[in-house]
């Protein structure tokens, strides 16, 4: 199809906003882009949609998210309110994953798609807990992301804090569903990137799970990378999140969280570690030595009170840090917004983290990541051979919109309820406002139900 009549927001290497342009889409990917009239001449037989001025933009990443939280919105824990962040843990999180059946997975999984298409979020990159659930669970988090139509990059989260079976069971299903996808891709088991069979239906990536170094012993964490390296992936692991992360890295090991997850062969280039709060000089030295990817999360770092990452000291070292939502909501403009102002007020200094920056985390870096999955063609910007994983926006602005300022329209003006039509490799999933994959009332009922119940277990 032939998109027309758009503000086109390329982003990517060349940045460039192009007044009432047009983008051709063939075979799940962008074939060219320039103005209407240019491409309408050239592809008269083309079907056009219609963009009536809207912004066409590439849809957005999100680098880190938790399908299996859906179902805490609204819930009311019982007893005292968690105090500290182990205590959200203890008295939420490992309540919740414990609680969840198969069919909460499944229904946990379309209410957050739902909530991706609704806002423009088109690849996601997602971190599963079930401990009572756990094999097949990837399986079934699989099946809601094909109805969707989204790309979605899938782990389960190995853990050692319900006993060294479940740890074992954890370690299967990423090793079992691993090897599925590289089938699918039609690779070797060794995930090394190859031709694909079906490129513009390949929606689906694996990574190798783990909860944290505070729930990891030496030797499940010594048995993960051994069968990381032999399937020639990397790790998606919560790293330094709260300052118990640390104080038990040291009691275990006597080194820093960051430390030993390299010293056991966890980081690396194709290792994404959620979070990096508590992280030192030396930690941060060690992350750009080893290029491990870092996502950030400031909504629910802000909602835990687990502090405000050193977002600004690792990106001036050259580190890939891109930009998550660890299971609020996928409106990943919101996430935008908040890692624009947090690092304001945390320092104190309204020069700090500029816009510009924080597009760079959700765009190019975010891009960067999602690539080890989706390596084959671009992401994250509009250019001919990208992926035609597009969004358009309705915003009109009130002043010039250019290359330069568009950060600061989409900080200041851009938000996620204004996206009006989601496409995720030519695949129109959502137009005017209207979802065309999955039935969003069906959806929510049937969650509702689920989660009465889940609540009732808990």
């Amino acid at each position: 199809m032939l998109i027309a009549n758009g503000t086109l927001v390329t982003l990517g290497e060349k940045n460039e906003v192009i007044p009432d342009g047009a983008v051709l889409i063939r075979d799940g990917c962008i074939a060219d882009l320039g103005s209407t009239a240019e491409l309408a001449a050239k592809y008269p037989d083309e079907e056009i949609l219609d963009a009536g001025g809207k912004l066409v933009m590439p849809g957005l990443i999100c680098a880190h998210t938790h399908f299996y939280g859906a179902f805490a919105r609204g819930m009311a824990i019982p007893g005292e309110p968690p105090q500290n962040f182990p205590e959200i843990l203890q008295k939420l999180w490992w309540r919740l994953d414990k609680a969840l059946t198969y069919e909460d997975i499944r229904y946990s999984a379309l209410v957050c798609l739902v909530d991706a298409i609704r806002h423009g979020t088109t690849t996601l990159i997602d971190h599963h807990a079930s401990p009572n659930a756990i094999e097949g669970s990837l399986d079934v988090i699989a099946q809601a992301v094909e109805e969707a139509g989204v790309r979605a990059c899938l782990c389960y989260e190995v853990s050692d804090r319900d006993g060294k079976e479940k740890a074992k069971e954890g370690i299967r299903e990423n090793v079992r569903f691993i090897k599925r996808v590289a089938r699918g891709r039609g690779q070797g088991a060794g995930m090394q990137v190859g031709k694909l069979a079906n490129l513009q239906t390949c929606r689906l990536a694996a990574s190798f799970g783990l909860h944290a170094s505070l729930t990891l012993s030496d030797e499940t964490l010594e048995e993960c990378a051994a069968l990381a390296g032999e399937l020639g992936v990397g790790f998606h692991i919560h790293v330094a999140e709260d300052v118990a992360d640390v104080e038990d890295s040291l009691e275990k090991s006597g080194l820093r969280v960051v430390e030993r997850l390299e010293k056991l062969g966890i980081l690396g280039p194709k290792t994404i570690a959620a979070h990096c709060i508590h992280i030192n000089e030396r930690e941060m030295d060690i992350l750009q030595e080893t290029a491990t990817n870092v996502v950030h999360n400031p909504r629910s770092n802000m909602n835990n009170a687990v502090g405000v990452a050193p977002v600004l000291e690792m990106l001036e070292r050259g580190i890939t840090v891109g930009l998550g939502n660890d299971g609020f909501s996928n409106n990943m403009f919101t996430e935008m917004h908040m890692a624009y102002l947090v690092h304001k007020l945390a320092r104190g200094d309204p020069r700090a983290m500029s816009a510009d920056q924080v597009l760079r985390m959700v765009f190019q870096n975010n891009a960067r990541i999602v690539r080890l999955f989706w390596p084959e063609r671009p992401l994250g910007e509009l250019s001919v051979g990208a992926w035609a994983d597009i969004i358009l926006v309705d915003y009109r602005p009130p002043t010039p919109l250019t290359a330069d300022n568009l950060p600061w329209h989409i900080i200041f003006g851009v938000d996620g309820t204004q996206v009006d039509t989601t496409i995720v490799g030519g695949t129109v999933l959502m137009r005017n406002r209207e979802l065309l994959t999955l039935d969003e009332e069906e959806i929510c009922a049937k969650a509702r139900e689920l989660a009465g119940r889940l609540w009732e277990r808990i």
